[in-house]
């Protein structure tokens, strides 16, 4: 198939913890009680079972397949002479329908240099729906000591662990920035977009009642001796979480709107796609567009290599960044 927009299939996947319903009333879909996540546009397969993650196209065959037969077409050749054919972008939607426990994504080069492998996982949400209430936790709110986290993770005292995060209420339109290393969680009745980088590699803190043996599974095979080397201890202060949030309230009122705030540049992009008269363009490169509302279509612009937005009641716009 040759690269051009199309409709993906629902990519829902299983997981250990609960949610899913809010996924399938926007896209179809089996919904919950076990399908949290939808991978989309992904190149990228679950650590724990690759046979799962893989966007399918519409004529069945994979996306991964598609990219790596042709990835100039799909990618561009700026991109492919930088990055050869990873699409270096890994989009989700994920439905907390429980609590998620505290955990934390390696950065770049914890995972090169104990997994062998390029990227780790720096991360961002972009909050579509969200109760009252509903907060994430991310980073520190004090200076930790490694033997102290240790003894919450071996004695598995989620109470503990989740106070020591500092907390955040979100709101719809919310976005926040999660470096690798953060130790984080996200309340049950958040719905969000999540870009990543191309990777499934998780270290589990909290895996009490949960079916799930983290003692086993949570340290990606290296034993938390090691794996809690990538854990930031540091406390997490209010300079730091300013530079990790773009509330809804400071977007642009009308036309195409950064989402992410600037420190998510060197990993991926996100811009809100409003209603448009034809005329707008993106700048040309791979990307997920997730529609909120409304229906639209995008053509292509002759003698460029953008696009012009056709009217989109709400679109999301979600790229791999520009060029490092």
């Amino acid at each position: 198939m040759s690269p051009h927009s199309q409709l993906l299939p629902s990519n829902q996947v299983e997981h250990f913890y609960l949610g899913g319903d809010r996924i399938a009333a926007l896209r179809g879909g089996p919904g919950g009680p076990y399908r949290p996540e939808e991978w989309l546009g992904s190149t990228t397969t679950m650590a724990a079972d690759p046979q799962r993650g893989a966007s399918v196209l519409a004529d069945g065959g994979l996306l991964r397949d598609a990219v790596r037969a042709d990835p100039y077409g799909w990618l561009g050749p700026e991109h492919v002479d930088s990055y050869g054919a990873s699409t270096e972008l890994l989009v989700k939607l994920l439905d907390a329908g429980q609590r998620l426990p505290v955990h934390l994504h390696p950065d770049r080069a914890f995972a090169q240099r104990h997994l062998g492998v390029p990227h780790g996982k720096t991360e961002a949400w972009i909050v579509l729906q969200a109760d009252e209430g509903a907060q994430v936790r991310l980073g520190f709110a004090r200076p930790m000591r490694l033997t102290d986290v240790r003894a919450m993770v071996d004695r598995q005292d989620v109470r503990a662990l989740v106070a020591a995060l500092r907390s955040l209420p979100v709101r719809p339109g919310d976005a926040v920035l999660v470096p690798a290393g953060l130790p984080h969680c996200i309340d049950a009745g958040i719905f969000l977009v999540e870009l990543q980088e191309p990777t499934d590699l998780s270290i589990l803190l909290e895996w009490r009642d949960l079916p799930v043996d983290g003692s086993r599974q949570g340290h990606l095979g290296l034993g938390f001796d090691t794996a809690l080397q990538a854990l930031h201890l540091a406390a997490l202060d209010d300079d730091d979480l300013d530079s990790m949030v773009l509330p809804a309230g400071r977007l642009a009122d009308k036309g195409i709107a950064s989402l992410l705030p600037a420190a998510a540049d060197p990993y991926f992009r996100a811009h809100r796609v409003p209603a448009q008269e034809p005329g707008e363009q993106l700048d040309a490169g791979f990307a997920v567009a997730l529609v909120t509302r409304g229906d639209g279509h995008d053509q292509p612009t002759r003698g460029t290599t953008a696009y012009t937005v056709v009217p989109l009641v709400g679109c999301l716009s979600l790229t791999r960044s520009c060029l490092r």
